[in-house]
C-alpha cells in the first residue's frame, strides 16, 4: 500500500511537471505586446495644435515688441532691420511647419497621410521651434536694450554647428578612413626597406 501511493505521488508530480512545462511553452510563444503607437487623427489634431501655438507665439511677441517700442523705447534703425529679419524668421519657420505637417484627405475627409509628425523626438521640427523660441525671446528682450539682438548670433552659430555635425565631421571621417590603409601600406614599405638594408 505504502508503494502504491508513493507511485501515485510520483505519477501526479510528473503531470504536474508535464502541465507548467506546457503553459511554459504557451507563455513563451506569446508574442510581446506592441508599443503603443499613435492613431493618425491623433498625429493630426496634435500638429494642428502645434502650429497653431508656435504662430500664436510669434503673434504675440511681435505685438509686444511694436508696443514696447512706441511706449518705451526709441525705434531705431537697428529695430527696424532686425524686426523684419524676425518677421521673416517667422513666417518661414510657420509656413515651413503647415507644410510637412499637412495632412491628405480623402473626399469624405478620411485621412489618407497624416504629414510629418511635428511633436516627434530628434527631428528638424525641433530646430525650427527653437528658432520661434529663441526670436520671439529676443523680439521682447530687445525693448530693453538693444544689445539682446546679439542674441541673434546663435541662429547662425547653431546652423553652422548642425551642419559641422551633420557634414563636416562625416566628410573628416571618411577622408581619415581613406588615409588609413595608405598609411598602413607605406609602413609595411618602409619596415621592408629597412630589413632589406640590415641585411
Amino acid at each position: 500500500q505504502n508503494l502504491q501511493q508513493f507511485l501515485t505521488v510520483v505519477d501526479s508530480a510528473r503531470d504536474d511537471d508535464k502541465k507548467g512545462q506546457k503553459g511554459g511553452s504557451i507563455m513563451q510563444q506569446q508574442p510581446p505586446k506592441k508599443k503603443a503607437t499613435k492613431g493618425s487623427k491623433q498625429i493630426v489634431e496634435e500638429n494642428a495644435a502645434t502650429v497653431k501655438f508656435y504662430r500664436n507665439m510669434s503673434l504675440i511677441a511681435t505685438g509686444i515688441q511694436i508696443l514696447g517700442f512706441l511706449v518705451y523705447a526709441e525705434l531705431s534703425t537697428l529695430a527696424v532691420i532686425m524686426t523684419v529679419l524676425c518677421l521673416i524668421a517667422h513666417a518661414g519657420s510657420f509656413y515651413f511647419m503647415a507644410l510637412i505637417s499637412k495632412p491628405t484627405l480623402t473626399e469624405k475627409g478620411d485621412i489618407i497621410e497624416t504629414g510629418t509628425d511635428l511633436n516627434i523626438e530628434g527631428g528638424i521640427t525641433e530646430h525650427v521651434k527653437d528658432v520661434v523660441i529663441l526670436t520671439a525671446g529676443t523680439q521682447v528682450a530687445a525693448i530693453l536694450t538693444e544689445y539682446f539682438w546679439l542674441l541673434m548670433l546663435l541662429l547662425p552659430i547653431r546652423a553652422a554647428w548642425l551642419l559641422w555635425q551633420t557634414v563636416g565631421k562625416q566628410f573628416f571621417q571618411k577622408d581619415a578612413a581613406e588615409e588609413g590603409p595608405v598609411n598602413e601600406k607605406k609602413q609595411k614599405k618602409m619596415m621592408r626597406k629597412m630589413n632589406r638594408v640590415r641585411q
